[in-house]
């Protein structure tokens, strides 16, 4: 392909004297909204970032914690300079460096482990950063090179994204914006008043024109008090009330007959297997009325046009793809999707698979033929105590994070931290401050924020592709991702023109111009994909056929996976821990971003336990005491609230804080497990159970 800009290192940002201007930019962050940014820079400072009010899904607001990107960029705790360990792994004790030391030191560990075996170097990273060359351009050019293990990058989305392409042909949904039309919106395992604003916008301006929302979570959210309906089912039930819903559909005769017969595959299998979870039984294994299921299969099959919007929370339990199948097919069988504000909206992203030039961004011919291992994410506190065999291969000897927290966030985090601990393992962390994970590594490495650097980035939640351009020059030392690969290859001997190109020239780059504007691009920051307005109202999927998969090949018709956790499937498990734990995260927090700026975190207070009064009650606890939560992988320790934002049964253990903020140094992933999803090989957070006594 031809790369509209010379493939050269920018210069840095100058500041001018007494200037002030408007930079346009895009958030990086792991959230389906994307927003368009504009950028107000005074004598070379970020002053302010705020919405673009043209750019349609972020009309111009933005969530508390992105509008407080500078408190972020000019925080006195950024790392700003290399940063060599001198005390013990954990203990975060580092001296500055010069990044030519640095560099030669972590280039000259790495040549000498590829030496021996490739496959021992293990890059780890995720979504800190989405941009599409901070994220994984040069840095998977690099590692391609190397011919390192390769990451399952499993975290987050993979069930759902699977049962998406299983169904439709790919992660593809319907237009955010048009959910203002809607007349009936189910939002499903989804928090959006904290992780998708805009969304919430839309679903308000239908709401304001009549429509009727429904929450469908474990926990009474923000979001739920504001919808007309809450309905909390158990954690890991999705599935169960999906096929109910089905059931009394094809009871009612709320079917689009025309629509199932022309654009949907496998039907009548799938119509058996819904005629066996009849409302009293989908009832049961939900822990909810059969009148809700049956009332809500009303309004379903009644109310056109009808939108879902589903997330991923639902689907981090074992039974996590199949309830995304089975909910994916909903839209189908009323014909929802013949309609622009009906249908359903998980992930977006598909849309943008013909628009990115992902083989120029990643090389991955630069493997020359080679099939490194893969490793999944989710399981690498497992795999850092491994030692070298035939079915695991080589032992990790070398890791080097970017984007990503994991001795916070991956499961059964005790581990994860014992294997980061070893002293034989070379760790490399990119960074913007000490995080639990920085604190483990021989080398930290001052990374830019979204201020200080070009990127690109598509999105989930939209279908706009986004122009990041830095707004201001790096704060110290701090140094591109893509620039610290880049150099890392110079180091290693790496000669191809490819690690010549510029950060602008792969932002510029990342786009097919055919598909996403160059110009529109440069000048608004923002360009629209041509997708129609009602993707799917003549059928069109993106399977072979052209039809959605109720029965695809090799996978069957679905049906409700209960919980490796539960009392269905674990009696005797849950006699020892009888409540369901789900995690979802705390409203000033993005994952684990965000945890350290001190006004965030002011904000959120502490980390808590939300307890049904109920349970508290049976265990003598008290609101605000400090509770000890623990199960056969660990403990937690962390303050109770008494509230019935937790159904009965549940408890809510809001994360994801850094374990150094919490009370005993640990957090909530000290009790999760690495266990997988039936597909998509994703981790199983919500799928936990534990008991809880006053500590």
């Amino acid at each position: 392909m031809t790369i509209p800009i010379a493939a050269r290192v920018a210069a840095p940002v100058a500041a001018t004297p007494g200037a002030s201007h408007v930079v346009r930019g895009a958030c990086p962050h792991d959230c389906p909204d994307t927003c368009a940014l504009r950028i107000t820079v005074e004598d070379g400072r970020v002053t302010r970032v705020a919405g673009d009010p043209d750019h349609p899904p972020t009309h111009g607001a933005l969530c508390t914690k992105v509008s407080r990107y500078p408190e972020r960029t000019y925080s006195p705790e950024r790392v700003l300079t290399p940063l060599k360990r001198v005390g013990r792994k954990g203990e975060g004790r580092f001296e500055p460096v010069g990044w030519d030391e640095a560099l030669d030191a972590i280039a000259t560990q790495l040549q000498a482990i590829a030496a021996r075996d490739a496959q021992a170097i293990l890059p780890y990273s995720y979504a800190g950063t989405m941009g599409l060359v901070q994220g994984d351009g040069m840095a998977a050019r690099f590692f391609h090179k190397i011919g390192a293990s390769l990451l399952d990058r499993t975290i987050c989305a993979s069930a759902g994204g699977d049962a998406l392409a299983a169904t439709y042909g790919g992660k593809l949904g319907m237009h955010v914006e048009h959910f203002a039309e809607s007349r009936l919106i189910l939002i499903w395992g989804s928090n959006p008043i904290t992780s998708s604003v805009h969304f919430w916008t839309f679903a308000q301006q239908a709401k304001r024109r009549g429509a009727k929302l429904v929450c469908i979570d474990p926990r009474r959210t923000d979001t739920a008090d504001k919808c007309h309906q809450h309905i909390a089912l158990l954690p890991g039930t999705d599935g169960a009330l999906a096929l109910g819903l089905m059931n009394e559909l094809i009871a009612q005769d709320s079917l689009d007959h025309d629509y199932l017969a022309r654009h949907v595959d496998g039907w009548p299998a799938l119509r058996e297997r819904a005629l066996a979870w009849p409302a009293e039984r989908a009832a049961a294994v939900c822990g909810i009325s059969v009148e809700e299921i049956r009332g809500l299969a009303r309004d379903y099959g009644a109310t056109q046009p009808a939108a879902i919007r589903l997330n991923y929370g639902m689907q981090r339990v074992r039974g996590g793809g199949s309830a995304v199948r089975l909910i994916a097919m909903l839209p189908c069988l009323v014909g929802a999707w013949r309609h622009r504000a009906g249908g359903l909206l998980l992930s977006a992203s598909g849309w943008f698979k013909p628009v990115l030039n992902s083989a120029w961004l990643q090389r991955p011919d630069l493997l020359a033929g080679h099939q490194p291992r893969t490793i999944n994410m989710s399981t690498i506190g497992d795999d850092l105590l491994r030692e070298a065999s035939p079915a695991f291969g080589p032992k990790i000897e070398a890791l080097v994070v970017y984007n990503s927290n994991p001795v916070a966030v991956a499961p059964e985090s005790a581990k994860v931290a014992a294997g980061f601990a070893r002293e034989d393992l070379f760790t490399v962390v990119l960074e913007h401050f000490l995080t639990d994970t920085a604190d483990h590594a021989d080398y930290v490495l001052p990374a830019t924020t979204q201020l200080e650097h070009w990127d690109a980035h598509m999105a989930y939640g939209h279908s706009y592709a986004l122009l990041n351009q830095p707004a201001v020059a790096p704060v110290g030392q701090a140094r591109s991702n893509a620039e610290i690969f880049r150099a890392l290859a110079a180091r290693m001997g790496f000669d191809e023109a490819c690690f010549s190109d510029s950060d602008e020239a792969m932002a510029h780059g990342a786009f097919d111009p055919a598909q996403a504007d160059p110009g529109e691009l440069a000048t608004r920051g923002w360009a629209k994909l041509n997708i129609a307005e009602a993707p799917f109202a003549d059928g069109g999927f993106h399977t072979p056929n052209g039809k959605a998969q109720a029965d695809p090949p090799g996978l069957g018709v679905a049906d409700h996976v209960p919980n490796y956790e539960s009392l269905q499937s674990s009696p005797g498990l849950a006699a020892r821990y009888p409540l369901a734990m789900i995690s979802p995260p705390a409203r000033n927090f993005l994952n684990s971003s965000f945890v350290n700026v001190a006004s965030l975190r002011a904000s959120e207070g502490e980390p808590l336990l939300e307890v049904h009064p109920q349970d508290a009650a049976a265990r003598g606890i008290a609101d605000g005491a400090v509770v000890r939560v623990f199960n056969d992988r660990g403990s937690y320790r962390c303050k109770a609230q008494v509230t019935d934002r937790a159904r009965a049964g549940v408890v809510v253990g809001l994360g994801v804080w850094w374990r150094k903020f919490g009370l005993a140094g640990t957090n909530v992933n000290e009790l999760t497990h690495q266990r997988l999803t039936d597909l998509g090989r994703a981790p199983t957070f919500y799928d936990c159970l534990v008991e809880v006594q006053a500590a």
